[in-house]
């Protein structure tokens, strides 16, 4: 018995969608710590966070950009989390950490960037897999 315990986990019979849904929820959550506050900012914030975008010539107040920023950071994190639009808000949340890896913190050195780009990768993870059998999706009919 204790000889299949330690084997499980290696053997491929376990449900990979528990791990999918497990790092979805997680990830959904943690970013929603850097949303929210940016959201509850108000466009003071927003400002600060567009002028990163208007800074590399995106036409448009940068507070729209902002309160764009945010809401992809908290809407459509807690979306991914779950698992509802998954693909949509896993490419919202990548285009924007895309924007923050390579326009905001491109000149800083990796540790600044790494948690951004950890986000990035995670996000389009989602967009190519979705939010697999434990999500809203697959509850509403989708693919998940």
């Amino acid at each position: 018995m204790m000889k299949n315990i330690l084997r499980w986990p290696m053997s491929g019979t376990g449900d990979g969608n528990i791990g999918l849904a497990m790092m979805r929820v997680a990830i959904g959550a943690f970013m929603m710590t850097h949303g929210v506050p940016k959201l509850l900012g108000g466009p003071d914030t927003w400002k600060g966070v567009g002028s990163v975008f208007t800074g590399i010539g995106v036409p448009g107040p940068a507070a729209f950009w902002g309160f764009m920023a945010a809401i992809a950071e908290s809407v459509f994190a807690l979306s991914l989390a779950l698992g509802a639009l998954t693909r949509l808000s896993a490419g919202m949340i990548a285009f924007t950490m895309a924007v923050a890896v390579f326009v905001a913190h491109r000149a800083d050195p990796f540790a600044r960037k790494e948690l951004a780009l950890l986000y990035l990768i995670v996000s389009l993870f989602f967009v190519l897999k979705g939010g697999g059998r434990y999500s809203a999706d697959r509850a509403l009919g989708g693919a998940g």
